[in-house]
């Protein structure tokens, strides 16, 4: 009954996030697309939705939660995928290695090969390979940030929600011991390497950001010190506080982050 019902609880929630913007595009969808070569180390793959159009567009590059540990890409973005694809973005929701088996960096690589299939697969999926963004929601969050602030990777913008920004500030946490191999002592460069606060340059994408001001579990100072440090170098941002709202309620009920977060991709994406 308790699964049922939280089965029920999400699909309301993506059915609602779904009919908070108009559909203007139509699109197709592909599941299941292995874009991994064969010499990668585990085969992933991805869901792709295509936009009907007769010129290349962007594309946004979706990541999925779960502490890292966790396959959530159908439950957890394909409402977001919708919306997206429904406003002409091409989307590519991702699966990536996961902990325990595998630790950082590797979840970054694959982030980052996902986002080179995008470009050297532009032509055939109709995209515009200079205009590609990155999209996700706590430990997808994590990684849409971190890759997205790679300069080797030309991002165009971010969206990060309930991301964790700040791995030091977790110095002896479950999740980030399995992510980075063990506390933060005597692996302060690690932390700091997969800390997407650290990364943030002059010259890094606009960066969108939405957390919920009761999240516990990611606390708000994580969002806080990514604003900061978009601040402090001059990046273009914006901020979506959803008020009194846990970690997993913000991303079930997110308000309007989601279509907020899409028109700031409409400003700073080339469509």
């Amino acid at each position: 009954m308790i699964r049922l019902l939280s089965q029920l609880i999400i699909t309301s929630a993506l059915l609602a996030s779904c009919a908070t913007l108009p559909s203007t595009h139509k699109f197709s969808k592909k599941n299941n697309i292995t874009f991994t070569p064969q010499n990668w180390p585990t085969q992933l793959v991805a869901d792709q939705y295509k936009p009907s159009s007769k010129t290349p567009t962007p594309a946004v590059l979706l990541i999925h939660g779960g502490g890292w540990t966790k396959k959530e890409r159908r439950g957890d973005m394909t409402g977001i995928a919708k919306q997206l694809a429904s406003r002409g973005y091409f989307v590519m929701n991702t699966t990536y290695r996961l902990t325990p088996q595998w630790q950082f960096p590797t979840q970054k690589e694959d982030i980052d090969l996902a986002i080179k299939y995008l470009r050297q697969n532009a032509i055939s999926l109709n995209i515009d390979p200079d205009n590609i963004a990155t999209f996700g929601y706590s430990a997808g969050g994590h990684l849409a940030a971190l890759s997205g602030l790679d300069p080797n990777n030309k991002i165009k913008a971010i969206v990060a929600g309930g991301a964790p920004t700040d791995l030091t500030l977790w110095p002896e946490g479950r999740l980030t011991g399995l992510l980075l191999g063990g506390p933060l002592k005597g692996n302060e460069k690690k932390y700091i390497s997969a800390s997407p606060a650290f990364h943030v340059t002059k010259n890094s994408p606009p960066t969108f950001i939405y957390h919920g001001t009761a999240d516990t579990l990611v606390p708000v100072e994580h969002a806080q010190t990514l604003i900061q440090k978009l601040q402090s170098n001059n990046i273009p941002h914006q901020t979506y506080w959803i008020n009194n709202r846990s970690h997993i309620v913000t991303h079930l009920f997110s308000a309007k982050a989601i279509p907020t977060s899409i028109t700031f991709l409409d400003q700073y994406m080339d469509k």
